[in-house]
This record gives C-alpha cells, sequence and structure tokens, in this order.
C-alpha cells in the first residue's frame, strides 16, 4: 500500500495516477481518506497538548501542595484530562484502522512508462520473439493433442476432484519436470536462490502481498485455520521478511522458488475451461527480487529478460507487452507480460507476468533496509521463469508433427532420457 506521508505530500500525483486508470471509485476513496487524516493529525495535536497540559498541571499540584496551599481546583481540572485523553485516543485508533483499511484498497503510483489504455486491448507490444510456426497439416488443439496421444486423464481427475484438475501421464508428466528442472538450472547459473517455500499463509502475510478483497475470492482458504493456500510462490517469498530491517550489504536478494500454486479460478468460462491451460492446480518457477529502491527498475528489466532467454532457448515464438494503465493491477507500478503463440486459437495468451511493486508490498508487509542511520523501504519485485502447464500448453502446440507426435525442445532433452519426441502412450484397460 501507499506510506500515508507519501499521500499526504504527493496528494494531487496519486489523483492523477487514479485519473489514469480511470478509477473515479477511488479517486472518492482518496478524499475520503484525506478527510480522516486530517481529522486524526487534529485528534492527535489536541492529545499531545493534552498530554502537555496534564504534565504541567501535575507541577503544579505539587508546588501547590509543598507550599502547603489547598490544590482542589488544579486536582479537578486534572481528573478531567484522562478522560478526554482516552477518548481522542479511542477515536484516533478507530480512524487509524479506518485509515489502513483505505490505503490497503488503492492502487501502487504506476511509472511514467505505462502506456495509457483502458483495457488488454491496448496493452503495448514491445518485441516479437522467435519464428510463428506454419504447419502443412491442420494443427490440433493441446486438449486433442493429450488426449490422442493418452498423455493425460481429465474425466478420472473430474471424479476424483472435479473439474479443471488433471492427471498428467508418462511423457506429458516427465515433460512438466523437465520444464522446473530446466528452470532451476537456468536461474541458479544466474545467481539466484533456490527456495522452496510454505504452501499455506496467514491473512496477515497474504494482506501484505496482495489485496485480500481482490483477490480472496482466487484463493482457497483452510476451514476454521487462519491460512490460506498459496497462489504462487512470490507470494510467501515476499512476506519472508515481513516485519524486518535488512541490512544494506544484504541487497539485493534474488530468488527463485519454486511451488504448487492453487487457484480457484472462479468466473472464468469458455475454450480454457478443458484441457490444462486455465487449472486450479499447477507448478510455477518464480523470480524474486528484493533491493534498494534505485536499483528496481533495472531488475525489472532484468527479470524480464531472463523470462524471455527462457523461452527463446526453447524455441517458442511468443512477444513481450507493456501492460497499459487500464488493464494493470493495484499492487504493480509497471506490468511486462510473455504471451505465447497458441495456434489453436490464433492468438497470444499469456505465459509469464514481471511485475516491479515498489514500495507497495513493503509497506502492507512493514519490510525495511538499513541505509546508515535510517530505515527505508525496500522495493519488491516478482517474475514468473515458468508456469508449467501454460509453457506445456505452448509447447504441445507448436512443436506438433504431422505424425502426431511432439518435438521435444532441444534443453528440456537431458531431463528426458534424451528423447526428441514425445508419442502415444500405452493405455490402461479397465472393465
Amino acid at each position: 500500500m501507499l506510506d500515508i506521508r507519501f499521500v499526504r505530500e504527493h496528494t494531487e500525483a496519486v489523483k492523477e495516477d487514479l485519473l489514469k486508470r480511470r478509477d473515479n471509485e477511488k479517486i472518492t476513496l482518496l478524499d475520503e481518506l484525506l478527510g480522516k487524516d486530517e481529522l486524526w493529525r487534529t485528534l492527535k495535536g489536541q492529545t499531545d497538548e493534552l498530554r502537555a497540559q496534564r504534565n504541567k498541571l501535575s507541577q503544579e499540584i505539587n508546588a501547590t501542595k509543598k507550599a502547603g496551599n489547598d490544590a482542589t481546583s488544579l486536582l479537578d481540572l486534572a481528573k478531567k484530562i484522562p478522560e478526554r485523553i482516552a477518548e481522542n485516543e479511542k477515536r484516533m485508533q478507530d480512524l487509524e484502522q479506518a485509515i489502513k483499511g483505505i490505503l490497503m484498497r488503492l492502487p501502487n503510483i504506476m511509472h511514467q512508462s505505462v502506456p495509457y489504455g483502458k483495457d488488454d486491448t491496448e496493452n503495448e507490444i514491445v518485441q516479437t520473439f522467435g519464428k510463428k510456426p506454419t504447419f502443412t497439416f491442420t494443427p490440433k488443439n493441446h486438449t486433442e493433442i493429450i488426449e490422442s496421444l493418452n498423455l493425460v486423464d481429465l474425466e478420472r481427475a473430474a471424479k476424483t476432484s472435479g473439474s479443471r484438475f488433471y492427471f498428467l501421464k508418462g511423457d506429458l508428466a516427465m515433460l512438466e519436470f523437465a520444464l522446473q528442472l530446466y528452470a532451476i538450472q537456468f536461474m541458479t547459473a544466474k545467481g539466484f536462490e533456490l527456495v522452496t517455500p510454505p504452501h499455506m499463509l496467514r491473512r496477515s502475510a497474504y494482506e501484505g502481498v496482495t489485496s485480500l478483497s481482490d483477490f480472496e475470492d482466487t484463493i482457497y482458504k483452510i476451514q476454521d485455520e487462519d491460512l490460506y493456500m498459496i497462489a504462487t510462490s512470490e507470494h510467501p517469498l515476499t512476506a519472508m521478511f515481513q516485519d524486518e530491517v535488512i541490512e544494506s550489504q544484504s541487497l539485493p536478494i534474488k530468488m527463485i522458488g519454486i511451488s504448487p500454486c492453487y487457484r480457484k479460478e472462479v468466473g472464468s468460462h469458455g475454450k480454457d475451461e478443458k484441457g490444462i491451460w486455465r487449472v486450479h492446480q499447477f507448478n510455477k518457477i518464480e523470480q524474486i527480487i528484493i533491493c534498494k529502491p534505485e536499483e528496481s527498475w533495472d531488475w525489472h528489466e532484468q527479470l524480464v529478460t531472463n523470462a524471455v532467454q527462457f523461452f527463446e532457448s526453447l524455441g517458442l515464438h511468443f512477444h513481450q507487452v507493456n501492460i497499459c494503465t487500464g488493464d494493470l493491477g493495484i499492487v504493480a507500478a509497471k506490468k511486462y507480460d510473455l504471451e505465447a503463440w497458441i495456434p489453436s486459437v490464433s492468438a497470444y495468451k499469456e505465459v509469464v507476468s514481471c511485475s516491479n511493486c515498489t514500495t507497495y508490498q513493503a509497506v502492507r508487509l512493514n519490510m525495511k533496509y538499513r541505509d546508515g542511520n535510517e530505515n527505508k523501504w525496500v522495493h519488491t519485485l516478482n517474475s514468473t521463469c515458468v508456469a508449467t502447464t501454460r509453457a506445456l500448453v505452448a509447447i504441445l502446440e507448436q512443436c506438433q508433427q504431422p505424425d502426431g507426435t511432439i518435438k521435444i525442445p532441444e534443453p528440456l532433452r537431458q531431463f528426458m532420457n534424451g528423447r526428441e519426441k514425445i508419442v502415444a502412450q500405452r493405455s490402461i484397460s479397465t472393465c
């Protein structure tokens, strides 16, 4: 969230940013915030003055008693002050909760390079990579491919777990592990530390990394427990340093997280519902950076470069887009997506999301670094390296061959016993 001091000092900049987002509701919230903050500061001033009066009266009462004089009138005045202080403190406490609630709902300040646009149709293409595949046959969609090659069992997954779950089998399961192993190899070679995080987070930690008011319908909660299943390893890895002051020499912190991701995907319907593109559980390798503010924009470019290099090495066709004002969520100050070409729908679809969250998560998490004698907010960044199911879809569709087999991208073959292609798997007969 935004630091209240920043909002006080840069009110017009915050309003201008909300106008770029076309968010009139949040502009109204900002006005409400400023009114509550002004009242809080007035009460704070009154309370400080009352404390000063109380101290002065205490001195006068002591002096009067020492002089042998009657201090009754002074004592009567002194009795009223604690009640007024307590009353003010209660009002201030209520205001602080309301102010924090509003701050949690206000979005981050966008970087000046974020393009203006109404929605995802106006995201800006930065660069295109790889050659778009051409076929001498009618290409299948990924669901047709995995079912024809017996690489997945969607029906039994629906029986045991419900829709949008899957059993990956044989070579497709191996290919998914190959993607994870290759991503770990790829990123640790760049100096990132591999971390496997908890798969559950407490609410306070989750509220530190995202807006639960916007995100709560997406994640699974553990019944009767203060725990949520993680939607990405970004969340626990960033919250890892909650309420801490990091020594300057420890920055930047560079982590590569590996974990399952659990998402409800409420309200998502259509062609994505069948197959493994939009599912309730998938594995992801995530890049995380925690750094000083002056370094974060260079790191943002480096993180997306890492993701570009990873997907280029797989020989896939994709492009990079700069997310516009109307499509940017509340946490990121700027976000790039990589979108892979999906032949069956003749469209580019998101496979990577790369965000600079500046101080937004750090303020919510109370996470700072020591700069001399001063503690300052860190900047936090995150980027997908690879979300396996979406990468699998891109590979299956772009690398399908005329005989129905799938060409395995060269860097993954080392983890697939050197095999160059995926063929149909043996089926299991039941009666």
